[in-house]
C-alpha cells in the first residue's frame, strides 16, 4: 500500500497487505488471529496501540491475497485524531511465529 488520506469523520477499513510464504508456499492465514496499530509517523506501537482486526482474502487471484484490516473513524475499533500522519502496523499470530509488520506508505488523517 501506498500513502492514504482520510477525513477524521469518515468510518472505514483501513487495510494492509500481507504477503507470507513458507516454504515457497502462501499458507492460510484467515484462522490466524490479527491486530493492527496505527501510532504516529516513525515511533513503534506500544502494546496499548494494539487494535483487534479481520482479515480480508482475495480469492480471486492465485494464490490468495490476504488483508489485514481494521475499522478506523467514530465508532470503530480506533478513532484517529486530524492533522496527524500515521504508520500502519500489523500483529499476526502464525503460531509459533508472532510477526509484527510495519506496512509502506501512511495514514493522513484530515
Amino acid at each position: 500500500m501506498t500513502n492514504e488520506r482520510i477525513s477524521a469523520l469518515d468510518l472505514q477499513y483501513v487495510r494492509v497487505e500481507i504477503i507470507v510464504r513458507d516454504s515457497g508456499v502462501v499458507p492460510n492465514l484467515s484462522t490466524d488471529t490479527v491486530r493492527m496499530a496505527f501510532p504516529l509517523r516513525d515511533a513503534a506501537p506500544v502494546s496499548g496501540d494494539w487494535k483487534a482486526a479481520t482479515w480480508e482474502v482475495d480469492a480471486t487471484t492465485s494464490p490468495s491475497r490476504y488483508y489485514a484490516r481494521c475499522l478506523v473513524g467514530p465508532s470503530g475499533t480506533v478513532a484517529l485524531a486530524a492533522g496527524f500522519v500515521y504508520d500502519k502496523w500489523a500483529e499476526i499470530t502464525h503460531t509459533p511465529e508472532l510477526v509484527k509488520i510495519k506496512a509502506r506508505g501512511t495514514l493522513e488523517v484530515f
